[in-house]
This record gives C-alpha cells, sequence and structure tokens, in this order.
C-alpha cells in the first residue's frame, strides 16, 4: 500500500492517523508540492483534481482523504471506525462533509494564511471559525465522540484542521468542549500527531 502524501497538509494526516491506529503497513510517498509534482502528468492519472493523499492499495486507487477514510474503514476495520447501519453511515457522512465545507473554509483557510503566507480573507475565515467551533463544541457538550458514542471516521474528518487552529492564530481555549475532544483523539492508542497541533 501506497500513500502519496504531503506532511503538513491535514488531509493527509487524517489518513496516515487512521493508518496507524489500524496498524496498517504502508510506504509513504511525499508528494514534491513546490515543484508541482502533483500537477504533473504522471500524478494526474492517479487523480484528475490534481490533489493529495492519493491511496494506491493493490490494483485500487483512491483520492480524497475522506473516500481514503471509508476505503480504510469498511476494508480494514470490519465497520468499527464506520458503521453498515444506514442511519450511523449518514451521520458520519454529516461531519465528513462538515469537513469538507464548514471547517476546510474557515479553520483551514485561516492557517493558510499564516502557515503559507496564501492571499485569503483571514477575517472572514476566522469568523466563519468561531461559528464551526461554536457548533462543535456544542454538539459535544454531552458527548465524548462526535457520533455513536465511539471514536469514527467522523472524528479524524474534522480533527486536524480543528487541532492546528492556532497556526491560524484561531484560539481555541474558551471552547472547552472542543478542546476535550482533541484530548481524547489525541489518548487513542496508536495516536500520532503532526507539527503545531494542539496537544
Amino acid at each position: 500500500m501506497k500513500l502519496y502524501d504531503r506532511i503538513p497538509s491535514g488531509n493527509c494526516h487524517k489518513v496516515r492517523l487512521l493508518l496507524n491506529l489500524l496498524n496498517v503497513e504502508y510506504e509513504s510517498i511525499i508528494v514534491d508540492a513546490m515543484n508541482k509534482q502533483h500537477k504533473s502528468e504522471e500524478y494526474l492519472k492517479m487523480n484528475p483534481r490534481g490533489q493529495f493523499p492519493v491511496l494506491l492499495d493493490g490494483v485500487n486507487t483512491i483520492y480524497d482523504s475522506h473516500a481514503i477514510l471509508v476505503y480504510l474503514a469498511a476494508k480494514y476495520a470490519n465497520q468499527s471506525w464506520y458503521s453498515q447501519d444506514p442511519y450511523e453511515m449518514g451521520l458520519i457522512q454529516e461531519w465528513l462533509s462538515f469537513s469538507s465545507n464548514e471547517i476546510a473554509n474557515s479553520l483551514n483557510i485561516a492557517r493558510l494564511k499564516y502557515k503559507f503566507n496564501a492571499d485569503v480573507d483571514w477575517d472572514l475565515a476566522q469568523k466563519k471559525s468561531i461559528l464551526v467551533l461554536k457548533l462543535v463544541d456544542q454538539h459535544l457538550k454531552t458527548r465524548d465522540w462526535l457520533e455513536l458514542d465511539r471514536p469514527t471516521i467522523a472524528d479524524l474528518a474534522c480533527y486536524p484542521y480543528i487541532a492546528l487552529a492556532s497556526e491560524g492564530k484561531i484560539d481555541i481555549q474558551p471552547f472547552l468542549n472542543v478542546y476535550r475532544w482533541i484530548q481524547n483523539v489525541q489518548n487513542l492508542p496508536g495516536y500520532i500527531g503532526m507539527d503545531g497541533m494542539i496537544q
């Protein structure tokens, strides 16, 4: 199994984290983003979107971090990180979408400003980030995990860019339930972090 990877990417971290939690062996192939390797003809054959990560598992090629999480959970975790129940699948999918939309367009954008000097509207990203954190904090008020009373790929999908909030100059300390949830993720056996994550 090969993972086309970029170390500073929160989306890549989601996949590395699940692979480690599942104790699945893989080869990490670092994508040279500075030299636009992800836009090369060879790379675009694997992922026409020119994004990372990409997972190669035998003859199977999967791109998009959330699609990869679903694949790994279904194949290697006997559904313990996902579900076969339609309603439970729907609940998890809500958070995968939340990660792809609300989190990506707030906390991720704020981080791009200060981590990668991107030309983005930080003020707007900051306002959106606070709204996202309030929503997640309220949801976690009476629970330890986002859904199903256990860790699922919903948690792993949302975790990296929330845990990296400080790199976008977003203060997470007022959101005590979010902070507690971050600690829950970090206490999972087999957890791996990345530079910049709140401890």
